[in-house]
């Protein structure tokens, strides 16, 4: 298993904090947020190799971050070569950019670089392998967080049934997160996917194509994740950290 790490965004809303500094190595707790990420991944004795991809900005940040962290796991740095929010690929143009560049035939792990999250990782793969099948990790949640989130609804074996990205009338309770399982034969459908013009933005829009063409189930995870995108959210999970690394 190959795991990727989304890190490609501008942050724009963290300005001037990631004007010139990448979102996943702010400090949460007295770490870099992505270490957090990382430990977690190394619990997995599945994942043979860490893909990082980011842009033109930030890959010396990343670069030397991977260099002096001497992971358990190798970690490679992939500069996807974009320069401002408005040229940026897009997390699944990210993706797919990842996978020829790593020339991937493997099952993927992907997530994003600026989700903080509680739950572990082992039992999202014990989870995933049960249901042999992709899988996206999802949280029941309030009707007002729903509508910042992709919402999926699922039949009563956690497959879904129904997904759609930020909507203004929530139809399902479930709010789905940037984790995602995906085993080997999925990874040619990104090619296709972009290629027949969809949008290559959100991660959960790539959840919201596939289900129509194959079983996709929905790990709801216990715990929390964070998405951590504004000056308010760092701050939160800043003092939150803190007081766990105490």
């Amino acid at each position: 298993m190959k795991c990727i790490l989304l890190c490609a965004g501008y942050a724009t809303r963290l300005f001037p904090l990631t004007e010139n500094f990448p979102k996943a190595l702010l400090e949460v707790g007295g770490r870099p947020l992505i270490d957090y990420i990382v430990d977690e991944v190394n619990t997995l004795d599945e994942v043979d190799q860490i893909y990082l991809v980011t842009n033109k900005k930030y890959t010396p940040h990343f670069e030397e971050w991977a260099n002096n962290k001497n992971n358990i796991k190798p970690i490679t740095v992939f500069n996807d070569n974009t320069t401002t929010n408005e040229n940026r690929l897009g997390a699944i143009g990210d993706i797919q950019f990842t996978i020829e560049q790593a020339k991937i035939d493997d099952d993927l792990l992907i997530i994003a670089g600026d989700n903080l999250f509680t739950f572990k990782l082992r039992d999202f793969v014990d989870f995933q392998k049960s249901k042999n099948a992709p899988a996206v990790c999802v949280k029941e949640e309030e009707r007002e967080t729903l509508k910042r989130l992709g919402v999926v609804q699922t039949d009563d074996d956690m497959k879904i049934i129904g997904c759609e990205e930020k909507p203004a009338e929530p139809k399902g309770k479930y709010g789905a997160y940037a984790e995602y399982l995906y085993p080997r034969e999925v990874v040619p459908v990104f090619k296709r996917y972009i290629e027949e013009g969809n949008n290559i933005d959100a991660p959960g829009n790539f959840v919201a194509y596939l289900y129509k063409h194959m079983p996709v189930y929905a790990y709801a995870f216990t715990g929390e994740c964070y998405d951590v995108g504004t000056h308010e959210s760092l701050a939160y999970v800043n003092e939150l950290y803190s007081n766990k690394n105490k």
